[in-house]
C-alpha cells in the first residue's frame, strides 16, 4: 500500500515537473488535414470536424493552425505545410498534426485518401522526423488508422488511432467527439480549465462506445493510444501499461483567464441535440443502402440543415 502510494506520488511529481519543462514552450504548430470523403456527405461531414478542430485550437495563444482540406489537401500540400514547420518550429514548440478523412492499408503500408497520390503512414513520418519540436502528437481519424502506429509511433511522440487495426474499415464517427471534447466542459476530469490530448482521447473513446451501444451496432472502431516508442497502442492507458503520462501532458486548450470554457445549462442542451442530430445522420448513412435515393437525400439535408442551425446557435 505504501508503495502504491510512494508511486502515485513519484509519477505526479514527475508529471508537474515535465508540465513545467513542456509549458515553457514559444508556440503551438498544428496541422489539420481532411482528405478525400468519396460521397457528398462525408465530405461535408470531413470538411466540419476539420473546421470544429481549426477553430478550437485557435482559441490558444501563440498558436500556428493550418487545415487543408477538399482540393487543397494533396500529399504535395500536405508535405510543403510540414516541412514549412519544420523550418519555423524549434525544439521547445509544439506540434501536432490531425488527420480527418479515409485511410486504406493493403497489408503493407498504411495511406491516407488525398485527392490526387495519397500519403502512406512511411511518408508521414518521414516528415514528422523532421520536425524539431520536441512535443508532438498525431491524431489519426481516418479508417485503417492503427495500422499507422507501427510507422508513427516515437518517443515523446503522442499517437492516437481511431481504429485498433489497419482491418477497422467503416468510416469511424471517433472525429467527431474529439472535437467535441475540445468544448466540452465534462471532457476537463481534472477541472484545470484546460483539456490535454488523454483527456480528449478518453472523451472521444467513450463517446463512441456510448454511440454503438445506444444505436445497438456491433462496434466497428475501437480507439487506441501511445505515448512511448510502442508501436502497441492501448484502449485504456495507465501507470501500470507505462502509457498516458505524455499524453496527460500535451495541452490541446489551454485554460483561459476565467477558468476556461463552461457551458451553461441552454449551450448543454443544444450541445446535447447537436450529439443526437449526428447520431441519426450516422445512423441514416448505415440505412442508405435500403433506401430510395431521393429520401435518402431529402432527409440527410433537413439534418444537416438543422445541424447547422443547432451549431450557429451553440457558437453564439
Amino acid at each position: 500500500m505504501v508503495a502504491a502510494q510512494t508511486l502515485g506520488r513519484g509519477m505526479r511529481i514527475y508529471l508537474f515537473l515535465l508540465c513545467l519543462a513542456w509549458n515553457a514552450h514559444a508556440a503551438n504548430y498544428f496541422v489539420i488535414v481532411a482528405g478525400l470523403g468519396g460521397a457528398p456527405e462525408y465530405e461535408t461531414q470531413f470538411a466540419k470536424w476539420s473546421q470544429g478542430l481549426d477553430r478550437e485550437l485557435n482559441t490558444n495563444a501563440d498558436t500556428h493552425a493550418v487545415t487543408l482540406s477538399g482540393p487543397a489537401a494533396t500529399k504535395q500540400q500536405v508535405e510543403q505545410t510540414l516541412n514549412k514547420v519544420a523550418e519555423q518550429s524549434t525544439a521547445a514548440d509544439t506540434f501536432g498534426l490531425f488527420l480527418i478523412g479515409h485511410g486504406t492499408f493493403d497489408g503493407v503500408d498504411y495511406k491516407i485518401n488525398l485527392p490526387g497520390p495519397d500519403m502512406t503512414g512511411a511518408e508521414l513520418a518521414k516528415a514528422l522526423n523532421r520536425i524539431p519540436a520536441r512535443r508532438q502528437l498525431v491524431v489519426n481519424m481516418t479508417s485503417c488508422s492503427g495500422a499507422s502506429l507501427a510507422v508513427l509511433a516515437r518517443k515523446d511522440r503522442v499517437v492516437i488511432s481511431a481504429t485498433k487495426s489497419g482491418t477497422e474499415k467503416n468510416a469511424p464517427v471517433f472525429a467527431r467527439y474529439f472535437v467535441d471534447a475540445l468544448h466540452d466542459a465534462s471532457a476537463d476530469v481534472d477541472k484545470n480549465g484546460s483539456v490535454s490530448a488523454l483527456e480528449a482521447f478518453r472523451y472521444a473513446d467513450r463517446k463512441t462506445v456510448a454511440y454503438f451501444e445506444a444505436e445497438k451496432l456491433l462496434a466497428t472502431e475501437h480507439a487506441v493510444i501511445t505515448d512511448t516508442p510502442s508501436a502497441t497502442g492501448v484502449r485504456d492507458p495507465k501507470p501500470e501499461n507505462g502509457q498516458g503520462l505524455v499524453a496527460a501532458s500535451f495541452i490541446l486548450i489551454r485554460a483561459r483567464a476565467e477558468g476556461g470554457k463552461v457551458l451553461n445549462p441552454d449551450k448543454q442542451r443544444l450541445v446535447s441535440k447537436k450529439e443526437d442530430l449526428e447520431a441519426k445522420i450516422d445512423r441514416l448513412k448505415y440505412q442508405k443502402a435500403a433506401m430510395d435515393e431521393n429520401d435518402y437525400k431529402q432527409q440527410l439535408t433537413a439534418l444537416l440543415l438543422e445541424l447547422a442551425r443547432t451549431q450557429a446557435e451553440i457558437d453564439k
